[in-house]
């Protein structure tokens, strides 16, 4: 099911996004007279301190509680205080009974139930499927500390405490999993977390907004059966159900079907522009009868003789077309019954429901789960209007107390370690690589903070934080240059469908400025006590390009010597199902680089990260890239393998072997078949060739080579990409994860000795990578690992 082809009214008339009520203009619960608290209690003997006899709000979270703006557990928690209400916090609970979740005694409004920070699963396991032993944000870093499925596990928990408290679950583990979706662990499809949690009310992507409303409408002794009009929200319904009434169902359940082709509406094309393209015109436009102010007035399309030719396989049409209002307008998806074994139908599901994900346009969808008179329909309303910046500055500038809870006296916790002198300084992503969540998280809108918010975190990590430097780590979020970015128009940003502003090239209406970034790091490294300002987030190179400036600013003063990016992969297959750029963007991001730090007279160096078995990878296309690596100096000790995570277009992909990007149909030689890599054998191949080096693999590698008939690959000369002997020590590599370096003594490729015979420096002309062979940094210390818990905090997934 698509959109009809009927031509878009002129830009001018289109509206932009949906006016949203601001976050801060709800009369105050009541409780806003205790004020805040340095921390939210945990215990009864902190609410005792507080003066409160009952919690209204109790969170629960699998992270250890930490009260910064990085942790989304402090963010929602202290936005409720802000709101008036009294909220308390149980973190990583023991789930084996109810008894922990009664510690806080019985919330008076409802229970919010969040996994922590990162989707439990991919918390635990690796993209091997192999059990991790540590936790980065557990103290001490121990593993175990939280459940499988954590959020369904304390949603069940916290019923059994209180069965009459309402449930309200978030976080990025429910927001990924609000609909039927691909599990990788258990390699099958999985109905959503609704129903296995039993929770009343989901709340997916930054929830801040949703959260607010919510609360203030149970506060209000609103039934929470009722609240069914909440943006950014699921929940479960009857079928049938008489609340339903009013909306217009479009069906989308099969694929295939005959009758009318459409295509989705280009809201870069003028009305005549749009009917021409379909071999049609605009009777309205021709005769000057169109009329902009006459808002859903529909358009009369009639065929075109001129290009009827192009269009002889259409039915014929004329007459017109009415579509119901987006905002009462419901998209049947697939029911899960019928997709969970039809991987044509899974991917087609995951179409519509990315093409459904700008909150100018989106419609709500609704999916059934079950069969007979106890099936539910699970209800998916449009995502939540984005935070304008007045209001992401409310939300940084709580009372956050910027450490973890003293209950964990001196443990260290590793996620907080990391990012403890780091800010926050926008949400949102428009790349729309299909290996990331973060589109169907926090959105493709950037919702940017004011300068003076940032500045004034800046001053108070350099006056509050423990054992800070003056040094800040990182100025980002997840992309480090989108900061203030988006589309030129809000009206065509509010009717736009594309999955990504960026690719396959840079959107025309795309603001790529980078001064006001420019403007923010100046100001940052000019605050007293601030000695130093780094970029630790993951570049986009190819916005970047569009600015000379900001690279030269970046370069001169904010690399500590590495700076991180992401190319991903070296060959177009791969990168088309990725929907990143090409290479060409790298070398020209790569000559400006070295040509600013020259100028700078600094040494420093790129550290790019590549995927392993990305759907859409040959064997070849990992044999390409490895003579790449080989050929720049490139030794990658940290592989990053394809993880499906739920929801993802490339997760889609390698379910079904089908390209959701392209269309998906069941018709012979329509649609893209895509090549996926699965099987233990496969994928250990595609992470050796990015491990050249390692003679662990070399076997492997000789015996590859030799069936793709590239054995001219195999000698001990410089041309070649792995030796035809085979050293009789193991190669002494250890997990990076445990240790980012290979063992001491061990000769593993000429860069290596390069550094040894220039003293530490690496050889003309040589490119490393952020692994082995690293030179050290100015101070003298080893460079620091950039993966926590096996999750890479550089570059965004």
């Amino acid at each position: 099911m698509s959109d009809p082809i009927v031509a878009p009214r002129p830009a001018s008339s289109v509206p932009a996004l949906p006016a949203a009520q601001p976050i801060d203009s709800y009369p105050p619960f009541w409780a806003k007279r205790f004020g805040p608290a340095k921390f939210l209690p945990t215990s009864r003997a902190e609410m005792d301190a507080l003066g409160w006899d009952s919690c209204d709000i109790i969170i629960v979270t699998g992270d250890a509680y930490v009260d910064h703006p990085s942790f989304g557990m402090a963010v929602i928690g202290r936005v409720l205080e802000a709101q008036g209400f009294r909220v308390g916090i149980i973190a990583q609970p023991d789930w084996l009974s109810a008894e922990p979740f009664k510690v806080l005694g019985k919330p008076n409004l409802f229970w919010g139930v969040a996994a922590g920070n990162m989707d439990s699963m991919i918390n635990r396991y690796t993209a091997d499927r192999k059990i991790r032993s540590d936790d980065a944000y557990t103290p001490g870093g121990q593993g175990g500390a939280r459940p499988d499925r954590c959020s369904a596990v304390y949603a069940q928990r916290c019923r059994e405490a209180f069965k009459d408290v309402p449930i309200v679950m978030g976080g990025i583990e429910a927001s990924l999993r609000r609909i039927a979706h691909y599990d990788y662990w258990s390699d099958k499809v999985r109905r959503s977390i609704l129903l296995d949690a039993k929770a009343d009310l989901l709340l997916y992507g930054n929830a801040e907004r949703a959260i607010i409303e919510v609360a203030h409408r149970l506060a209000a002794r609103e039934p929470i059966e009722s609240i069914t009009d909440v943006r950014g929200t699921a929940f479960l319904r009857r079928r049938h159900d008489p609340s339903a009434e009013g909306w217009f169902e479009l069906d989308s359940t099969e694929v295939d079907l005959p009758g009318r082709i459409d295509q989705h509406i280009n809201p870069y094309l003028t009305t005549g522009q749009l009917a021409t393209q379909q071999g049609e015109s605009c009777a309205l436009e021709e005769a000057g009868a169109f009329d902009p102010g006459q808002g859903a007035k529909p358009i009369k399309i009639v065929p075109n003789p001129a290009l009827a030719s192009k269009k002889a396989a259409l039915p014929e049409r004329s007459g017109r077309i009415v579509m119901p209002p987006r905002d009462r307008t419901v998209i049947r998806l697939p029911a899960y019954e019928a997709l969970k074994d039809d991987p044509v139908l899974y991917a087609h599901a995951n179409r519509v429901l990315h093409l459904e994900t700008n909150p100018g346009n989106a419609r709500a969808l609704v999916q059934r789960h079950g069969e007979g008179p106890g099936a539910r329909d699970v209800w998916i309303n449009p995502p939540p209007i984005p935070l304008s910046t007045r209001e992401m500055d409310l939300v940084f500038d709580l009372p956050y107390a910027r450490a973890p809870h003293p209950r964990y006296g001196d443990a260290v916790i590793p996620a907080w370690d990391m990012i403890r002198f780091s800010v926050n300084i926008m949400r949102g992503c428009f790349g729309g690589c299909t290996f990331c969540s973060i589109t169907e998280h926090e959105g493709r809108i950037i919702q940017s903070r004011s300068e003076d918010s940032i500045l004034r975190e800046i001053k108070a990590i350099r006056d509050q934080v423990k054992g800070f430097t003056g040094v800040i780590s990182d100025l980002g979020g997840p992309t480090a240059n989108m900061y203030h970015l988006g589309c030129k128009s809000p009206e065509i940003e509010a009717a736009c469908r594309k999955p990504s502003c960026v690719y396959p090239d840079i959107c025309s209406n795309l603001n790529t400025d980078h001064r006001r970034l420019i403007s923010l790091y100046r100001q940052a490294r000019h605050i007293k006590g601030i000695k130093k300002i780094l970029i630790g987030s993951g570049l986009r190179y190819d916005l970047a390009v569009k600015s000379p400036e900001y690279i030269q600013e970046l370069v001169t003063h904010h690399v500590g010597g590495y700076l991180k990016i992401a190319p991903e992969h070296t060959e177009q297959g791969p990168l088309s199902k990725m929907m990143k750029p090409g290479m060409g963007a790298y070398d020209r991001f790569k000559q400006l680089f070295e040509k600013y730090s020259e100028e700078a007279g600094k040494k420093q160096y790129l550290i790019p990260y590549f995927i392993a078995a990305h759907p859409g990878t040959t064997d070849e296309d990992m044999m390409h890239l490895a003579i790449w690596l080989k050929r720049n100096g490139f030794k990658a000790d940290q592989v990053q393998t394809f993880y499906p995570s739920p929801m993802a277009t490339a997760t889609a992909m390698y379910h079904s072997g089908l390209n959701p990007l392209k269309g998906i149909s069941r018709i012979e030689g329509k649609g893209e078949r895509v090549d996926i890599v699965k099987g233990e054998k496969r994928r250990r191949l595609h992470k050796a060739f990015l491990r050249y080096h390692d003679p662990n693999n070399w076997p492997l590698l000789r015996d590859a080579l030799k069936a793709m008939g590239r054995a001219d690959l195999i000698g001990n000369g410089q041309h070649h990409l792995i030796p035809t002997y085979q050293p009789s020590t193991d190669g002494g590599y250890q997990s990076a994860r445990r240790k980012n370096s290979t063992a001491a003594g061990t000769k593993t490729s000429v860069v290596t000795q390069g550094r040894a015979k220039s003293g530490g420096q690496p050889p003309a002309g040589r490119i490393l990578t952020q692994h082995t062979g690293l030179p050290p940094r100015a101070t003298g210390k080893a460079p620091v690992s950039t993966k926590v818990h096996g999750k890479k905090h550089g570059p965004k997934r």
